[in-house]
């Protein structure tokens, strides 16, 4: 069994997760890019090691009525994959093919900040527009005003 900072150790190792501290030294972890209102990927890690993965959407896994895993006796490598598994059945999904309906022959730039959340930039008819997904985040008269928002926002050029 995995101790307790073995296992915040293996946690640790998803970005994209936040910690909430709750009652009685136990932890949660909170996937706020969640396409369900399940957010709670970890719910309850326990300074004795005991806790629970959502992993109500998954097969391979034997849940309670709440869709969580007893993570007590999972090993490192174990751990991982539920929460690589969890994370992504509660990732939007891919939308390359979607994308490709807004940008036609324009040419884009790609966004992304420290979530890898992603956002395209678009000069159309005379306007710079920041698309996420299939929905128009923003747009602005110049190029210079897109950059400042976006880096203002926390994003990148990739």
């Amino acid at each position: 069994m995995l101790t307790f900072n073995e296992k915040l150790a293996v946690i640790d190792e998803f970005s994209g997760l936040e910690r909430k501290n709750v009652s009685l030294g136990r932890i949660n972890f909170q996937f706020p890019n969640s396409i369900s209102d399940k957010k709670n990927i970890v719910y309850h890690l326990h300074p004795n090691g005991n806790g629970f993965v959502y992993a109500g959407q998954l097969e391979n896994y034997e849940t309670d009525e709440k869709g969580m895993v007893n993570i007590r006796d999972f090993t490192a490598d174990q751990l991982r994959q539920l929460i690589k598994e969890a994370i992504h059945a509660l990732s939007p999904l891919e939308t390359n093919s979607v994308e490709e309906a807004i940008i036609g022959d324009s040419n884009e730039e790609r966004w992304a900040d420290k979530e890898n959340n992603q956002l395209i930039v678009i000069n159309e008819n005379d306007a710079w527009n920041i698309y996420f997904g299939l929905n128009l985040d923003a747009s602005f008269d110049t190029y210079q005003e897109a950059v400042e928002f976006l880096t203002e926002e926390g994003f990148q050029r990739k």
